[in-house]
């Protein structure tokens, strides 16, 4: 396949803009990993143009040399609108906010303002790998509670490892990725009250990991974990990166809750150093201007979901899918195919299609792998076709 056709350059859902041959022009990650003959739909980048907003933001701070080091709330304030204006949340108070380089590297100093060294960092795997790499790296102990068959959190498995966590005597944390990267599932109100209710009864602090909030399903709704009653100690990462595709201009926000106030306060003032002025500008424009092109995006996406669905279902039936209403990312339980624990290996060597391993997700993963749904349908298919020769 050389590239993918293009129905209408004008078309609204930006995953039908680009050709195979203009993406294959980029130079980011997931365009250079692999050979030109393999089709990446791996890593959590996307396959689209940027915003206009976007482009005319970054463009006009270029062309006046705006390009020095951040300052101001604008980046805060934009993300409070949005927030009030797509979730109903009027709790995100600007002045409880602080800006950081990106989700992760947030993640890593909100732990050390809750946690010390050798304090255990609850999870729900299978769940995005750095939070295996980064909560080790800082020398904290990682401690799984995995979610339970229907890709949910287990509350009886996760309140045993609160209990766990918070024997030893030291700080306890919990890591919470809402929507859940890799499986994608949208986490309701009564589900992250039952989370804020538990960690209350263990004294374990909640750090969420918000950067997918905006990516979900046209007839879901997110929930921000600060706004369920019981969340006042949390503390949460967002950002407009993966949304608007912007992970290559780095900036996010840390938002405490009411009763974290403190802990945010404490964080080093080198921390707001980080962040790329540019990167600020991006993701506030994408926050304040970019709503249409978001809602083109989350439209497309369904529309890949349910492609996605009637494509297994058709040529590799053996695989297990259920598509979630949050992330551009599906989640994919190929083990009645007995293509070991990594069948990504499998698809990349006899398929020439570049997929996330599942045993890099934690306990749950093996047998598993991560796909990227946010490409255009016609490589969506391609990469099926291949998929099922490889394994036919």
């Amino acid at each position: 396949m050389d590239q993918a056709p293009r129905d209408a350059v004008d078309h609204p859902d930006p995953l039908r803009r680009l050709t195979l041959d203009e993406l294959r022009l980029r130079t980011s990650m997931k365009w250079r990993t692999y050979p030109d003959d393999v089709l990446p739909l791996w890593v959590a980048e996307m396959d689209v143009p940027l915003a206009a907003p976007v482009v005319r933001a970054i463009t006009e701070a270029v062309a006046r040399g705006d390009t020095g080091y951040p300052a101001g709330t604008a980046y805060a304030r934009a993300l409070a609108d949005f927030a009030r204006g797509r979730w109903g949340w009027t709790g995100l108070a600007v002045e409880r906010t602080a800006i950081v380089p990106d989700v992760m590297l947030g993640v890593v100093e909100m732990l050390k303002l809750v946690t010390g060294p050798g304090d255990p960092v609850v999870v729900n795997c299978p769940v995005y790998p750095p939070f295996y790499q980064f909560v080790t790296h800082m020398d904290r102990r990682v401690v799984e509670a995995p979610l339970g068959e229907d890709l949910r959190i287990d509350f009886a498995v996760l309140e045993e490892a609160f209990r766990h966590a918070a024997a030893g005597g030291g700080r306890a944390a919990y890591l919470l990725c809402s929507p859940h990267n890799p499986t994608g599932t949208v986490h309701s109100a009564e589900e992250l009250a039952a989370v804020a209710a538990l960690a209350g009864r263990y004294g374990v602090r909640v750090v969420a990991d918000e950067i997918h909030a905006p990516v979900v399903a046209l007839d879901a709704t997110f929930v921000p974990y600060l706004s369920v009653p019981g969340a006042e100690a949390g503390l949460s990462l967002m950002s407009a990166s993966k949304a608007w595709n912007l992970a290559g201009l780095k900036a996010a926000l840390a938002v405490a809750g009411p009763a974290a106030a403190d802990d945010l306060a404490r964080l080093p003032e080198e921390v707001s150093h980080g962040p790329s002025h540019v990167g600020i500008l991006a993701h506030t424009a994408a926050l304040r201007d970019g709503g249409d092109w978001l809602d083109a995006l989350r439209g497309g996406l369904d529309d890949n979901r349910r492609l996605l669905a009637g494509l297994l279902a058709e040529r590799l039936p053996g695989i297990r899918y259920r598509p979630a209403a949050g992330t551009f990312l599906a989640w994919l339980d190929c083990r009645p195919l007995d293509l070991g624990d990594d069948p990504a290996a499998v698809f990349l060597d006899r398929g020439r299609v570049a997929l996330s391993s599942g045993p890099l997700f934690g306990t749950g993963g093996a047998g598993h792998l991560r796909l990227n749904l946010a490409t255009s349908p016609e490589l969506l298919t391609e990469a099926v076709r291949r998929m099922a020769v490889a394994v036919g």
